[in-house]
Parts: structure tokens; sequence; C-alpha cells
């Protein structure tokens, strides 16, 4: 029963620490050595010696072998219907101790409640009622053998063993189920009353420690134990397996009657069948003399099993392999090199495999040292050879009779030991024998071990020569053999000689590439190696003829069929129900997907490297390259073409865009050369239209071009030929994106595509909050599914088809296991067509599965309310030639039986369109609505609800999506050949799909959360902002709302679907209506398999027909059934099994990993897995990266999603958001304003024909003083003799300036993200040129108008020094340079240009090249001091004229003062300089233009009137009253674009010292009183004293308000005082142009910083009403003392102290001071 006789020291107690003491002594020199193997497989925190906390623990490990693992313990699976979840159980009920601790529990007399541990949920301790007498009491002792126990949960009684009881309790154990190891705890009441956990139950007695070290204490030497290993033995002859002598050493005599059976108590690594006999062959040894163990043996006996004696070979390393091996015995070996050489092989080589498969977990000595840095290793944690072999025997023994060796689990173990144990232990030569048998003795014969002195050569030797002579019926044959060659010349040498009939023929098969195995299936059904197995199914499981009997079937039918369903297919189906919806649909998921590639593009383009210039395209146009799938082509196709991208790119008309979608799609065939041609053409004829080259499905060929060839009927290396073609990677104007759900082989060291540029489709938790009803079902969900615990898992393994499979493998080992597989799969659906109609008795013949699945398929249709629709089945045939085999067998017998009409077989093959017959595209085209004759079925989701057989072949799948009604999918014959990642998964991937959430969320709540792998990408419906396809082009509604920054542009910026529907016309194709039981409307697919799985939301009644909407309820689709082989399983399953999971494996066969030792690939997704295969995997020669450049490629991107998640869909509204964009970057936000009326003015004529500028002509010209700029009507108008009719203040403007969108041309301002072919010279630096290179100069003149010497620094780039004079010595600079009025030379621009700029380094229109026309021109920027290092740095190329540090806090205004006297004082160096020259001084050019850094687009140049435009209203009154002139020019467009960044943008203006739940501040508490306790405020004084006034003039000057006839009298200054207040602006210079105020009465004085030339005389002239007020505003108070003094004020304004103001800035921010007053 599993027990064994606690508390006495047993023969097996004794075995345990007789092993674990030999073992430690074996391996070290010390007297207490620390054992390693087993603990390979532990926590290696636990490997520093047990305490006293520590028997919990050892209770673990009770009679369990220390030196390996556990045998595998195959635990029978539960009835049907039953609960498997951990912690219940079979019946549903809860046993956790957390939950019912508080709950009565009845327990029978005599039964104790005690606490059972599950491996699976540790953390629970899960209730059992045992009966007492089978525990023991406290001293361990007085337990009966056997078991007694109750249910507490369910109440079922009478539990008689312990491994009834532990099923039925649901342990899930691996191992052998005992008593003694699962039942820990006694439960006991607390004080409360509910029970916990008590103490431990005393299996082992009180001296258990005591007892397993009691070998360490002894120090006896390996010989002692030898002797003692020997007694014990011969004692118990059955352990003999483990025991070996070589022919060099003794032989133990044993009597026959020593081998009489097993013990009564079994040691775990007995077997009935290990004692193997050994061919006589195998033994010629010379004799040696026995040494006697007792008077009674006098003979020696045979060798024990566990060991070949080799035969010494006469020929050194040469190895011949016998004749019919593989006949004689079965088996084709494989020899896994180990470490050492091999012999040469002659002979029959073909019947003998040597792989390399393991070799690489061998090579660690040859790790760099960066790598072993980078696993926490170095070189003296390196393991030597010999314990490389016993970690390889240990491997090899833990192996299931299902398992093969997987390269990436032995390097992880071998990983492992390097971290827990460094170095391994120091094994003597004369060790490695023992520990190896040591090691094998525990796999039960099927690990041996065979030692040679001389050569390898001499065990594959004499193992091949004992396989090919021994007779069949006699050998029972190990599944490895390791030969160890321990040579003192050589060192250790090993290899591995696998003779296991699955094993060797997984490893041989698993050798084979795809397309290798399918040419050797070709090679077999051409030849006619299958005609054997063709005869084997020519009968029936039952023994009669196959096709008598379908021919005898069909006779007795008389030619009638059965009728799948009653009525017509047309019956009950609403006629709106066929319509299609016009209406197209972009998924949240898809949508940010398309906006994360637009944004990688975008950041190309910002990169500075020149490699993408957005801003020079104007269109997009686009080419997918697809597989060579006629299928896919048409899918795609169809996406298009129900997408409208075309229309919205502007590519095609909506007329033709529903006929040319195939053009855009191109298959990767014999006519791809041909097309890329035309489209590179096209390409290179477009220079201003970007062109996105997509690749899809870009993992299924990457052969490099040299290496390509035609195999198995598919040209291979095209993808490389044309994607990575010098023309296209050349291209400036072409991205590529490739597009891939297994992306892992584009993935390497050598991978063309930066990891800066993927994009990956997002996981589940990126997505939290977005409502569901559909959810993504993917990969790792199948496999996380088998923890739900349900009756019918939704991943399976037939175990029933794969005993089959053995069966048949061991009578056919000549032929390929695809082969048979295929046979046996071919006969299960044929005996279950004919047991569901003619011969019921072959029901037990066939495979559950099987028979489920065609039950489905021929009765779903006649289920009430189906109309005749039922589920597709699709079965996967690799190769072309079993797939029409099957396909035309199936379709023979289908007819035979009668079962035309009720499903379709059709062959999917990616070289040919789909075949069907009549009557099913009338069923199909009844459903769809459809009146078009012609229409066929071209992909499989028009498949829709037809009840049919899809039997896919070809090497790969290739991406095609399935309809909804895919419901089985077959895999049972993905096999160990398919040992990589990409292999595997792409074939799960086939089942894919989104389902409903409410479907998986009920087994989900009973598991433990899981991490999803990134595949769970979710889809909202039932939002109310649905997202739709925008407009097309042809309709206003395309426009987007809001403005981009600049060419910076974000994707997330662009409101692209919250917009209508389309208007292009879609055809009546591609519809998939839902079961009419429960549908509520079709729709049009975008994305992969959106299309097939998604339902649109039943709640919009306008998309819904009345007559169902009332009825309809959201469809429940629920995940596909996937059948699966023994070896996928496993790997699928993998996290729950012994094995590694599918994401471990070799992500792909064109790739190797770049170490042998690497960390466990965890459960990473996205950028961290990108990063992993980064480091971790190379190409190997025949990939078409592996002569990659260094450097990525940098227009190409990689979109990486799961399957069939709706990557299709992403990168089509990809394409329409960077049309978008583009147009957006064309475009520009200018202000869209009208300037302010002018009056009715006396004409004045232009001179024609006259010489410009003719000075006196411009003189003559009037100044209107009316700032008309839209910019200004919030600022006081300026009083002049012809007032405008209404004021300003009359009609109030909103806040908000308005602004249009306009197209930009080719003569534009840009800013500095603009990069072409044409002006890159003008805004950037060359390769060579450094900052350095610029130089700096001070120029200093004195200003009139500050009354002190200003010194300015000028920045100049060395080739624009040509501009300037420098003294003789060079380094001084005097003056710059002017043309002369009559030089006449059109490709040069007279004016300098002065931009001043402040905050726009990045966004300001700084480069005029393209709106200059290319013509030569000076431009000077002038710019802060504070922020001339950024301006620098962006435009190297300028000159730059950089204001004094006192100007850092100033405005525009400052700036352009600075300009104009600069100007001035520089007009007259250069006529000094000239006159000199014998140039007249009016000769000299005397202008100058100042522009802001917002022009961005005008038109020609023409005179007009002398007016204002665009400047600041006090400079050109201070500069048209100082007698310049200032010219307007009429008829030219100008459009300033609105910047939101930099400028004279507003401050923030907030308190100076932070303060707790601040106010708003309004413009009134701008200004406080002198030393007053108001709240400081941190902004420059200027500006808030600006702010002041144009707020709160109104207090200021009362009698001013509204009334124009008697404005503000504003001396030498003009500041805004609101538009109500109107100001007349008076210059005190002397000479000066002033307005004729005579008879004017003014409302007020505003006197601001004025100097000397106002004086008391001046004031005198003017007239002020009574009560007119005043402001004087001085730098501070001491000025504004003596200012009222000097100017004599007090005469006639009357002054209070409680007018003294200040604004409100602290003392070191010089807050400006100001006093009013009212005139008496």
């Amino acid at each position: 029963m599993g027990n064994s006789y606690a508390g006495q020291l047993k023969s097996a107690r004794f075995e345990e620490a007789l092993h674990n003491s030999i073992e430690a002594s074996l391996r070290s020199s010390s007297g207490d050595p620390q054992p390693i193997f087993t603990q390979l497989y532990l926590d290696h925190k636990l490997l520093n010696g047990h305490s006293s906390n520590d028997l919990e623990e050892m209770e673990d490990d009770d009679d369990s072998d220390s030196s390996s693992p556990p045998l595998p313990y195959l635990q029978a699976p539960a009835p049907d219907g039953c609960c498997t979840l951990d912690g219940f159980c079979q019946a549903g009920k809860d046993l956790r101790l957390v939950s019912i601790a508080t709950e009565t529990i009845e327990v029978p007399p005599g039964f104790e409640l005690v606490g059972a541990k599950s491996p699976s949920i540790p953390e629970h301790i899960l209730v059992c009622a045992v009966d007492r007498r089978f525990l023991p009491d406290e001293n361990g002792k007085n337990a009966l053998l056997g078991f007694s126990g109750n249910c507490v949960g369910c109440g079922e009684k009478g539990f008689r063993y312990f491994t009834e009881f532990s099923n039925h309790i649901n342990l899930k154990l691996s191992t052998q189920p005992k008593k003694q190891k699962h039942l820990k705890y006694y439960l006991v009441k607390n004080s409360q009353g509910a029970l916990c956990k008590g103490s431990l139950i005393c299996w082992k007695g009180k001296n258990t420690i005591s007892n397993l070290s009691v070998f360490k204490s002894l120090h006896v030497t390996p010989l002692h134990l030898f002797w003692l290993m020997m007694c014990f033995y011969i004692l118990h002859a059955e352990f003999l397996s483990f025991f070996f002598v070589s022919s060099q050493t003794v032989k133990p005599v044993i009597s026959s009657a020593m081998n009489s059976g097993p013990p009564k108590k079994r040691h775990r690594s007995w077997n009935p069948t290990s004692l193997v006999p050994v061919p006589p062959t195998a033994v010629p040894v010379p004799a040696i003399r026995p040494i006697v163990c007792s008077p009674g043996a006098s003979s020696a006996q045979p060798p024990v099993a566990a060991v070949i004696q080799p035969q010494p070979v006469t020929t050194g390393e040469t190895v011949i392999i016998p004749n019919s091996l593989l006949n004689s015995s079965g088996v084709r070996p494989v020899i896994l090199i180990g470490h050492g050489t091999l012999p040469y092989f002659y002979g029959n080589v073909g019947d003998i495999v040597v792989s390399p498969l393991l070799v690489s977990c061998y090579k660690s000595s040859h790790l760099s040292e960066k790598t072993l840095e980078s696993l926490g290793l170095n070189s003296s944690q390196l393991l030597s050879v010999d314990t490389m072999i016993l970690l390889t025997l240990q491997y090899l023994a833990r192996l299931g009779s299902e398992q093969i060796p997987l390269r990436e689990e032995l390097e992880q173990i071998v990983l492992k030991a390097m971290l827990c144990c460094p170095g391994g232990p120091a094994i003597a030569p004369s060790q490695l024998p023992w520990l190896a048998r040591l090691e094998a003795s525990v796999s039960g014969g099927s690990v041996q071990v065979v030692v040679t002195h001389n050569s390898l050569g001499e065990g594959i030797s004499e193992s091949l020569r004992s396989l090919s002579e021994g007779p069949h019926h006699q050998q029972c044959l190990p599944t490895y053999v390791v030969i160890i060659c321990a040579s003192k010349m050589t060192g250790t040498e090993f290899c591995v000689l696998v003779l296991g009939k699955y094993q060797a023929r997984a490893l041989a098969e698993g050798m084979l590439t795809t397309n290798e195995f399918l040419k050797e299936i070709s090679y077999e059904l051409i030849t006619g190696k299958v005609s054997i197995l063709t005869s084997h199914f020519k009968t029936t499981s039952l023994g009669d003829n196959l096709d008598k009997q379908l021919v005898r079937y069909q006779r007795r039918r008389k030619g009638q069929v059965i009728q799948p369903f009653q009525g017509d297919v047309t019956d009950h189906i609403h006629s709106q129900e066929s319509l299609f919806n016009k209406f197209f649909q972009i998924y949240p998921t898809q949508l940010r997907v398309a906006r994360s590639l637009l944004t990688q593009v975008c950041s190309i383009a910002d990169s500075g490297t020149q490699n993408l210039d957005l801003g020079r395209f104007c269109k997009v146009d686009f080419l997918v390259l697809v597989p060579p799938s006629h299928i896919l082509v048409h899918q795609t196709a169809q996406r298009i073409r129900q997408s409208g991208v075309l229309v919205d790119l502007g590519i095609e008309d909506a007329s033709s865009a529903h006929q040319k979608p195939d053009k855009y799609v191109v298959r990767l065939d014999g006519d791809v050369h041909t097309k890329m041609e035309a489209f590179m053409r096209k390409v290179k004829q477009n220079p201003y239209t970007l062109f996105v080259l997509i690749h899809d499905n870009s993992h299924v060929d990457l052969t490099s071009a040299l290496s390509g060839s035609v195999c198995h009927g598919e040209l291979q290396g095209l993808a490389d030929r044309v994607v990575n073609c010098q023309e296209v990677l050349d291209a400036m104007n072409l991205l590529v994106l490739q597009v891939s759900c297994f992306p892992y082989t584009l993935q390497t060291r050598q991978s063309r595509i930066s990891i800066c540029n993927e994009v990956h489709w997002p996981t589940t938790e990126s997505l939290v909050g977005s409502p569901v009803e559909l959810i993504y079902f993917g990969l790792r969900d199948y496999s996380s599914s088998l923890q739900w615990g349900v009756a019918s898992p939704i991943l399976r393994c037939d175990d029933a088809f794969e005993k089959m499979v053995h069966t048949l493998l061991e009578r056919h080992p000549h032929l390929h296991s695809m082969v048979i597989r295929s046979y046996l799969l071919i006969q299960q659906y044929t005996e279950a067509m004919m047991a569901l109609t003619s011969s019921p008795s072959l029901r037990d013949h066939i495979t559950p599965e099987t028979l489920a699945m065609v039950e489905d398929l021929i009765n779903a249709p006649s289920r009430e309310g189906s109309q005749g629709r039922g589920h597709m089945l699709l079965v996967r045939i690799p190769s072309l030639q079993l797939a029409m085999l099957a396909r035309e067998r199936l379709e023979d017998v289908r007819d035979k039986l009668g079962l035309s009409l009720c499903f379709a077989v059709l062959l999917g093959s990616p070289a040919s369109e789909l075949n069907l017959s009549k009557n099913f595209i009338s069923r199909l085209r009844a459903w769809r609505g459809c009146e078009n004759d012609d229409w066929v079925p071209h992909t499989y989701e028009d498949l829709e609800g037809l009840p049919c057989i899809v039997i896919l072949t070809g090497k790969d799948p290739l991406g095609e999506t399935f309809p909804r009604s895919l419901k089985y999918s077959d895999l049972r014959l993905i096999d160990s050949s398919y040992l990589t990642r990409t292999a595997l998964e792409q074939e799960v991937g086939l089942a894919c799909s989104y389902v409903s959430m409410s479907v998986v969320q009920e087994p989900k709540k009973a598991m433990a959360p899981r991490e999803s792998d990134g595949e769970k990408a979710t889809t909202s419906l039932n939002d109310g902002d649905e997202l739709e396809r925008p407009q097309s082009n042809g309709s206003a509604a395309t426009r987007t709302s809001g403005s981009l920054v600049e060419n910076g542009v974000s994707s997330s910026d662009i409101t692209d679907s919250f917009q209508k529907p389309s208007t292009s016309a879609c055809p009546p194709e591609g519809v998939v209506m839902l079961d009419m039981g429960t549908v509520t409307q079709g729709f049009k697919q975008e994305c992969d398999s959106l299309g097939s799985h998604l339902s649109s939301n039943s709640s919009k009644a306008s998309k819904t027909p009345p007559s169902i909407s009332s009825n309809s309820k959201p469809v429940q689709v629920s995940p596909r059934t996937i059948i699966l082989s023994r070896a996928a399983y496993s790997l699928l399953a993998g996290e729950s099994g012994s094995q590694l999971s599918s994401f471990s494996l070799l992500p792909h066969a064109d790739v190797a990993w770049s170490s042998p030792l690497r960390p466990l690939m965890s459960n990473l997704h996205g950028v961290e897995q990108s990063m992993y295969y980064r480091q971790w995997t190379v190409t190997r020669q025949h990939h078409a990266d592996y002569e990659a450049p260094p450097v990525p490629h940098p227009r190409r991107l990689l979109l990486s999603g799961p399957p069939q998640v709706g990557k299709t869909g992403a990168y089509l509204q990809f394409l329409r958001i960077l049309s978008q964009m583009l147009i957006r970057l064309l475009e520009v936000d200018v202000y869209d304003e009208e300037e302010e009326a002018e009056e009715e003015m006396s004409e004045v004529t232009t001179p024609v024909n006259t010489q410009w500028p003719d000075i006196e002509e411009v003189r003559k010209l009037p100044f209107d003083t009316c700032p008309r700029d839209p910019k200004f009507r919030k600022a006081s108008p300026v009083y002049s003799e012809k007032m405008p009719k209404c004021l300003k203040g009359e009609n109030q403007e909103p806040a908000k300036r308005k602004t249009k969108s306009v197209r930009l041309s080719r003569f534009a301002a840009h800013n500095a993200f603009h990069h072409c072919e044409q002006c890159h010279h003008y805004c950037e630096a060359g390769p060579a040129t450094q900052l350095s290179e610029c130089t700096v100069h001070a120029f200093t003149f004195c200003s009139s108008m500050l009354g002190e010497e200003v010194q300015l620094q000028f920045v100049i780039p060395k080739a624009k020094e040509q501009h300037f004079i420098f003294s003789q010595q060079g380094s001084h600079l005097e003056s710059m340079r002017l043309p002369l009025i009559s030089t006449k030379d059109s490709d040069r621009l007279k004016s300098p240009i002065f931009t001043p700029t402040t905050g726009r380094q990045e966004h300001g229109l700084l480069n005029i090249f393209h709106a200059m026309e290319g013509a030569t021109h000076l431009h000077v920027l002038v710019v802060k001091q504070i922020e001339m290092p950024h301006y620098r740095k962006y435009w190297p190329n300028h000159i730059l004229l950089v204001l004094p540090a006192m100007f850092n806090n100033a405005g525009v205004g400052a700036a352009r003062f600075m300009i104009k006297e600069l100007s001035y004082h520089n007009l007259e160096l250069e006529r000094n300089r000239l006159e000199e020259q014998g140039v007249k001084r009016q000769d000299v050019w005397p202008f100058i233009v100042m522009m802001d850094d917002s022009c961005v687009l005008w038109n020609t140049h023409q005179p007009g009137d002398s007016r204002y435009n665009c400047e600041e209203v006090d400079f050109n009154l201070r500069a048209n009253s100082s007698g310049l002139m200032l010219c307007r020019f009429n008829y030219f467009s100008l459009m300033k674009k609105h910047i939101p960044v930099g400028g004279n943008k507003d401050f923030m203006v907030k308190p100076k010292l932070e303060i707790e739940n601040p106010t708003p501040i309004i413009p009134s508490q701008y200004v406080c009183a002198p030393d007053s306790e108001q709240t400081l405020l941190a902004a420059p004084a200027q500006y808030l004293l600006e702010r002041f006034l144009q707020s709160c003039s109104h207090k200021l000057f009362p009698k001013a308000v509204q009334n124009r006839d008697n404005p503000v009298l504003s001396i030498d200054s003009y500041l805004s005082l609101s538009p109500e207040i109107t100001v007349c602006y008076i210059n005190s210079r002397p000479h000066s142009t002033n307005l004729n105020y005579q008879g004017l009465v003014f409302s007020g004085l505003l006197l601001y910083l004025c100097d000397s030339f106002v004086a008391s005389g001046l004031l005198k002239k003017f007239r002020f009403f009574k009560g007119a007020t005043l402001c004087v505003i001085c730098q501070d108070r001491s000025s504004l003392r003596q200012t009222i003094v000097r100017l004599e004020l007090e005469d006639q304004w009357q002054f209070r102290l409680r007018d003294e103001f200040q604004t409100a800035n602290c003392s070191e921010d010089r807050p400006l001071y100001f006093l009013t007053g009212r005139h008496v």
C-alpha cells in the first residue's frame, strides 16, 4: 500500500543510509562530505545542512533516494465530470483548513483529524479524517500497515488505500502516494473552537536525524563501504543491478537461489525487468579468479545487467556498422556526441545517426569571461567532464518512457549545478565508474553504463554488435547506454548511445529540417515504401475489408443521401440580417498599436540623423508582401477593401478602390520580382510620396538569397531578395514594416531592426479599465487552461491515439513517423464516419476524441435553430501528398456513406484556391443573402457556418484567419519534429482567437491569478466611444481637430477614429453572419480574428433590425479545442509538467544559441523578450541576417503580436494616421483675422517707374497711427485727427484668437525639425564643423535713448564673416556691411533681416531658405544672453546678436529697440566708411527688415501706405516721430503661424513664497502700497505693470473711459490702457514730428520713465480739464520724488500719500513705483 514499518530499521531504511554514505565517501576525501546531485533539483538554500527546524522538510524526503529524483508516478485520470481543483475533493467540496476551520466536522469514534500537504498548493493544509490505528504514537511507533480514512468534505467513507484517498482529495502527486510523506500534522481546536495546525505526526521516531547521518559519523573509507555494500547486496540479490566490477577487479559469486524474486518491501529502484540478460557475444572476457564469498559458491556468475563488458576493437579508432542493424534490432541507434573524439564509422552507416544535440551542454569551458559574468559565474565554477557525465546520467535516468532529451533542459541543469555547487566535487578516476553506475541504478534498467580504457570506439562497436546479433525475443534494450572512456592519455571522454525505439526515432527525425522531412515523406510515398502500411489499413479494426464494407453500404443506400437538416436554408432568416453593415470598426487596441507605430516613425524623423524627412512628403502609398498563399492574398485584399484605406490615402477613388485592392498585395512567389520592380519604379518616380513596404508574416521565410532554393515546391530566399535588396535599403522615401506573430528569428544579435523600432502588442495590464466583452485567448491561455479542472479541457492529448501510434512505430521502423500518424489518422476518421452511420460496432476501436469530433461535425447542422449551420474541423497535415491522400480518402468515404450533403472536405493548400462543390456554395450564398451568382468563397472566413473538414497543408501555417465556426484543431501529426518555439507555437496559433469574457471568467475564478505572456490583448466593444474609420479624403470630415505641436507631432493628438462611418462603397463580401438563434448583427472585419470572432454591440438600435433587436443577446464565443500529440502536449503543459515549456525552446530552426549556458527564459514578453533573444541567439549561415550590416537599418520597423490578434487592422490604421500626420505636417495653423477697416483717405498716387526706394516719395506718404493688426484689438487706440468711427471697446473680441489651417507651399519658413537636401547646409553644421569655429565679437555704441554705452555681442560663424568689416588685425568688429542702392543683383536680398526670438529655438520659423527662394541674404537672430547656448546649438550656421544681460527679462519690444539703435549706428558707420571710398552717403542702402519668428508665408512685395504693420505700437510711434521712415507693403499677404510655445507668452503669476491653499491672483493685486504686507509675486515688474494698466486703467483714468475726444496724454512712450481709453502720443525730442495738439483737452497724463527732455515747460503747453488724472512711473521711490519736484507737478496736480503704489515685487526684483494725482 505504499507504507513501511514505521519506527523500525528495515532494509529500505538501511539501504538509503548506506547509499548516502557511499555517495558521500566516494566523492570526497574529507570525513564529512556533502552530497550534491540530488540537491540540484532542490532549492539551493537547503544545501547548508539541517537544523532542528528542518524536521518538517526532512519528512518530505521519507523513503526517497537521496541520489536521484523520484520515479514518475502515473496517476489515474479523474472520472469525467469530477472536480480536479486543488484543495477540493472530487465531489467539489472544499477541504482547505482556512475554509472549514470553523465548520462542524463529524469525526467517527477512533478517528483523528489530520492535515495533509499537497505539492501543488503548499501554502494550504487539507483536512482529513484518519483511523487512529494507522497513525504512529508519540514515539513514532505502533502504526499499522495500510490506511483507513474518510473525506470530511463530501462525507464519503471507507477509503482503504491511501492511493485511492489521495486521488479523491486531488493531491496530484508525481511520486507514489505515501501516508508518511503527505499526512503531516495533527489538527486541534484552539481557544475559540476553531481548527488549527497542531504537532507534527512523528512517522520516523525521535532519532531520525541521527539515523540519517549515522554513516557520516563513522568516517568509513570507500573500501569499508564497498565490503559493507557487498554484504548487503548478497542478502538482497535483486539489487545486483546497482553493482559492477570491471574486468580488472573482482566479480561477485552469487547463488542462483538469491534471485528468487522481489522483497516484501520493494525498493523504489527495483524493477521486475531490471535483470536484463546480456547476449553471450557481449562478454568474451579473460578468465579472472573469483573472490569466494561463501563455501557453496564455486563458479563466477555472468556480469550484472547494468553493464555491458566491452570487447577490445582491433582496428583502433574505426567502427564498422553491422549490416542489417535496423532490420535485426528494429531501431536506428542515435549517438549523442558528448566530450571527446568519436571514431570513424564505416559499413552500413545509414543505420546509425550521430547527433550534436547535447554537445553544447559540455562546452562551458569555452564561455568567455563576459558571458560568465552575465550569468553570475566565474571560471572557478566550471564543472569537470566527470561531473558533466554524472549530471547527464542523472538527467537521462529521470526521463520518462515517452520523453526525449532536450538540450535546453540539460543546459539549465548544468547552469544550476554551477550556481549551487561551484566547481563540482573532486572525482578521482577510480571513483567515476562507481558513481556513474550509482546514478544509473535508479533508472530501472533504462540507463546503462559502459566503461572502456582505450577509446569510445570500443564501447560503441561492442554495443552495436551485441545489438545486431542478439535475438529479439530475449532482448530488453536499455533506452540509453552511456559509454565512458577513462584513458590516461586523452582524459575522460564519453558519448550516449540511444537505443530506445521511441527516443532514437524522435531524435533522428528531430534533426531534419521541415523541408528535409517533407522530402523524406515524399520519397517514401513515391518509392512505395508505404505499401506495407497501405495494406495494413485496407482492413478495419474488426478485420473486415474496408472498401468492401463501404461498397456494400453504398449499395444498400440505393443512392439516397442523408439530409443534414429540415427545411430550406433561407427559412426564418430576416431579410435585414443578410444586409451589409456599411460600417468599419477600429478597436482601441488596434488604434493604440497604430499610434505606437506612428510615434516610432516620428522618433526616426526627429533623431537628427537625416534618415527620414517627414516634412518633404505629402502622400502615403504602400505594398503588402505576404507568404505564397492565394487565400492569404484574398484575405489581406479583403481587409484593405473593407477598411477604405485606399480612398483615405488618396491613391484610389471610391469607384476604383473596390476593384483594385489586389494590386496592393503581392505573394512572395516567382512573380514577385516583376511586381517589385514596378513598385520600386514608383518609389523612385515619386520622391515626395512616403512608401511603406509591409512584410506580413515575415518570420515564414528568412532564408538568405544565396542559400535559397526550391524546397518542397516552394521558392526560398525570396523575402531576402526583395526586402533586403539594395534599392529598398537605399530609398529615402521608403519605410519597411515587418509584421510577425513569432518575431524571434528577427531578434538576434545580427538583427536588421533596431530594438528601439519594435512595437509590441499591449498586454492586459496596460488596458485595465477598458470595458470588454471579448478577450484574446492565446497560447499561454491554452497552457494555463490545464489548471481549470474542467472535465473536457480545451487542450488535449489523445492518449489512445498515441498508444496506437507507438505500436505501429515499432512495427515499421523504416517509415517516417508522420507517415504512420497520417495513415492512422485517416483510418480513425474513416472508421468514425462508419461507426456513426453503417458500423456501430467500430465505436470501441476509435479514440474518444476522434469520435466526438466527427459526431459533432455530422450532427450539428441538424440541431434545432441551426438552419444547417455547423462547425469546422481543422486537420493539420504538413505534407501535401499526405494531405491530398487524406482529402481524397475522406471525401470518398463520406460520399459512399451518404454524407455528401452533411459536410464538405476541403484541401487548404497555399498553392491553390478553395475548391468547394456547388451545393455548399449555394448554401453559403443563401446564408449571406448574396444575389451575385458568380460569388465563390476565397478565404476561410467565407466558410463561416459551413460544416466542413479543412485539411490544412504546407510547410508552415501562413497566417490565414479561420471563421468563428472553427471548433476543433487536430494537431496530432505535430510531434517531436517540431521542437523549436516558432514551429510549435505557430501550429497551436491556428486556434487562437477572441472569446467571450464570460466563457473564461468562471474557470479562472477557481484558479490562482496568473500573469499573462503579453498576448491577452483586449478589445472594447460596449463602451460608448466606439471607434470607427474616419471619412475619406473626399469629405469635409477628414480634417483633424486640434493642432499638433510642430513637426514633433504626437500621434495621440490625431482624433482619427471618433468620426462618421466611411462613405466608400464596400462589396457584398466578407460579412460573417452569426448563429441565427442568437444573432445580433453582421459586421465587417478589420483585424485578423476580430472580424470572425467579435460581435457588434447589440445595444445600437440604429444598426440592428427592429425585428430582432429586442430578442438578441450577445453570442457566447468559446475557445477552440486543440488535440495534440504527446510530444507537443508535454511542451505546452510544461509549466505544470516535468519538462520545460515551449518558450524555453530554441526560438527558430534558423538561429542558434550564442552560448551553451544562459539564464532561464522566464515568462518574458515584449521588449524584455526581444532583449533576451538579441543577447543569446545568433543566426545560422543560411539566415537572411547572417551577413547583415553591424548597424540596424534606420527605416525598418517591427510589429509583433500574438497570432490572430488584429495586426492587419492595426497596420492599415497606421497607414491612415500616417497620411493624416503628413497632411498636418504640410499644414500650419495661422491667425485667421481681418484687419481693422480703414477710413476713406485722400488718394495717394504711387509714382510709376521710379527707382525703388525713392526716399522723397516715401517721405510724402502719410503715417497711419491706428494699430490695425488684429493682435492689437485689446490695445488702446492712438489718437489722431481722423479716428475710426467706432471705438475698440464697443465690440469685445473673444479671448482666443482665431486660427485656420492652411497648406504650406514650397516657399514657407520652417522650424528646427525641418530637414531636406536643399537646405541642410543652411541650418545645420557640417560634419567637420564645431561650435568653437564660431567667433564672438563685441560691438559697443552709445545709445541716445538709454544715455549710456551699450555692448552687444555677435556670434558669427566662419562662413558668415564676409558680411562684416573687421579691423586690419582681424579681431575687432567695426561694422556690418550694407549694399548700395545702385547695386543690382536679383539673387541677393539687400536688406539685413533681424528676427528677435525668445524661447523658440526649436519651434521658431528661423529657417527662411525656402521662403527666400534660395536667394543670398543676411539673417541675424536677436536673442537674450541667457538663451544664447540653446540657439547656438540648434542654429549653428546663423548669426546671433546677443542682447546684454539686463534684457534677460525684457519683452520683444526691448529687442526691437536695440535693433533700431544698432541699425541706426551701423548705418552711420557704413556711410562714413563708404564715403571714404568715394561713395555718396545717400547711396548706402538704408533699410532693414525686422521679421517675427512666426512669419511662415508671404508673397510679392509692393510699396504702399506708410502705416503700422506687425510691429510694436510704441516702437512705430517713436520711429515715426523721430523722422525715421516706416514702410508698409500693400497687397502683401503675410501669414503668421500660431506657435503655442515661447515668444511673448504670459508669465505664470504666482506668489514669491509658497503658501498653503493659494487663491487665484487677479490683476488688481499686481500692485500694492509700498511696504505693505500684501503677497509679493514672482514675475517681472514691467510685466505686472503692463498687465495692471491693461486691466485696471479705468480706475486710474476714469475721465478717459469711452472718451475719444479727450485722450490720455502719453509722452515719449506708449502703454496700452485697455481698448476703452484712447492715448495721444507726443515725442519730447526737439525737431520731432508730432500731432497738432492745439485746442485738444486731455483727460489724463501718463509719464513713463521720462528723461531730461521732459521738462516742466513742456508740460505747461498742454491743457487738462478739471478732474483729469496723472500717473507718474519711475524706477524707484527716490526717482519718483525727484521727478515730481523737477517737473513742478505739485503746482497743478494734487497728490496724496495713499496714492503711491509699487508693483508687487520684492526689493531684489526691483519693483516699479508710480504716483497718481488729480488736476486742480
